[in-house]
């Protein structure tokens, strides 16, 4: 790399970045005469940020907010930071609006990174409902996510990841990206994962591992007062669809995906939420009108 590149600003190597940063903050307004939900805080740095709060439910109803990111996508050298803060008594849920795309990484192979942190305290509920992402062929990246829960926080969460286009026939052939997953409940560590996906590795293809499949998905949830109960009755309404594992561990109810099809894995998800939901919150699971625009 030349001096001279790097003056213009235009680098190749790991240090070039274009960051991103949004930092929600969620607190309960008890001033009236009903509770209210309000987006307390929504500081913002570079294309990525949300559009008001809507209020589908009811105005003490759960507060629901759309993030943006305009570039649609990340490519080499994008740095994404998210930070969501819910506090005691408030209830928030935060969605996209669209599938997020990971691109081709450029000629010098230059990652890209994605962190999220989701804070919830006592007496307090988040869903993290994402649309799906979508890794192109040749995606390099690192994906965290990071949730810190309090003694009675409540979450309902996903991650949805398709790999390739396989309707383009172009399917997710080379690249690596590494997914990382932390849940600490007061501070103790729950659930700890990483996983790497790499098209040349043997575990990419092998049944022990990713076993070929291009959709994968994790939906879990805290807080459910009988998660052992919640577990055969997602068993049981499930039993028709393919290619699920649902599984509780130390009070965190995981449902997996793995398989070949986006649509169905998202009606999992859905199906899954509107039997989760009113177990977890006592509501019915409303469905954020974005999905259906």
């Amino acid at each position: 790399m030349t001096q001279n590149a790097v003056s213009s600003g235009h680098r190749f190597d790991a240090a070039r970045r274009w960051d991103a940063a949004l930092s929600l903050g969620f607190s309960m307004d008890d001033t009236g005469a009903s509770g209210v939900t309000r987006m307390s805080r929504a500081h913002h740095h570079g294309p990525l940020r949300v559009q008001r709060p809507f209020y589908p439910e009811g105005r003490s109803g759960c507060c629901h907010v759309y993030l943006l990111h305009p570039p649609g996508g990340l490519v080499s050298g994008d740095a994404l930071q998210i930070d969501v803060n819910v506090e005691t008594g408030a209830q928030a849920l935060v969605t996209t609006p669209a599938a997020s795309k990971l691109y081709r990484a450029d000629s010098h192979a230059v990652a890209w990174t994605q962190h999220t942190r989701l804070a919830v305290a006592d007496d307090a509920i988040l869903e993290w409902v994402p649309q799906e992402t979508l890794a192109f062929d040749g995606s390099r990246g690192v994906q965290s996510l990071t949730l810190e829960l309090a003694s009675g926080a409540r979450c309902l969460g996903w991650e949805l990841l398709g790999l390739g286009r396989p309707a383009s026939e172009l399917p997710f052939a080379s690249g690596r990206l590494e997914q990382r997953f932390r849940l600490l409940h007061n501070g103790r560590p729950l659930w700890l994962e990483r996983q790497l996906l790499e098209p040349e590795h043997p575990r990419f293809r092998g049944a022990w591992g990713q076993g070929g499949a291009s959709v994968q998905g994790t939906l879990w949830v805290v807080g459910l007062p009988d998660p052992a109960e919640a577990t055969v009755a997602l068993r049981d309404a499930l039993s028709a669809a393919e290619y699920w594992a649902v599984t509780v561990r130390r009070g965190v109810l995981l449902l997996r995906y793995l398989g070949q099809e986006r649509n169905q894995a998202w009606a999992l998800f859905q199906h899954a939420r509107e039997l989760l939901r009113p177990r977890l919150t006592g509501q019915a699971a409303t469905v954020p009108r974005i999905w259906l625009t």
